[in-house]
């Protein structure tokens, strides 16, 4: 089975969250995934950009790096910056932990990705940045064209 890769890396901006999440899922159509698949796939990687744009740079100038690879009918994805690092990840993950309650944030994006993907892991280092992992299981049947 051929394996595919892609990799995007565009300033920490509002307006470059549906350019990542439409690019994900352009990459997935190879495989011929379902829409609720695809779905899945958008939402999870909107709350990851999202984060970075919203929380990693606090509003400086920075850069946010998708990373995607299919491989055994699996995709897997990794969206990462090089911010502010988040100091308490397992507290960070709990539902509706916000950073910015002013800001009307309801501190459901890792819950959301976690629930829309089949594996989900977020590594941070204060001050270096953030890493999410995550993983959705395509068809393995659809062969890549």
């Amino acid at each position: 089975m051929v394996n595919n890769y892609l990799q995007l890396r565009f300033s920490a901006l509002a307006c470059n969250q549906a350019f990542a999440r439409d690019a994900v899922a352009a990459f997935c159509v190879c495989r011929n995934p379902s829409l609720s698949v695809l779905s899945d796939i958008k939402t999870a990687v909107s709350e990851a950009v999202t984060n970075c744009t919203v929380h990693a740079y606090g509003g400086e100038p920075g850069l946010v790096t998708v990373e995607c690879r299919i491989e055994d009918g699996a995709l897997h994805i990794t969206v990462s910056d090089e911010g502010r690092g988040i100091d308490d990840v397992e507290k960070a993950v709990t539902p509706f932990f916000t950073t910015l309650p002013d800001e009307e944030r309801s501190g459901m994006g890792f819950t959301i990705m976690q629930t829309f993907m089949d594996e989900f892991k977020v590594r941070s280092v204060r001050g270096e940045g953030t890493v999410v992992y995550m993983t959705k299981q395509l068809d393995p049947e659809v062969e890549n064209v």
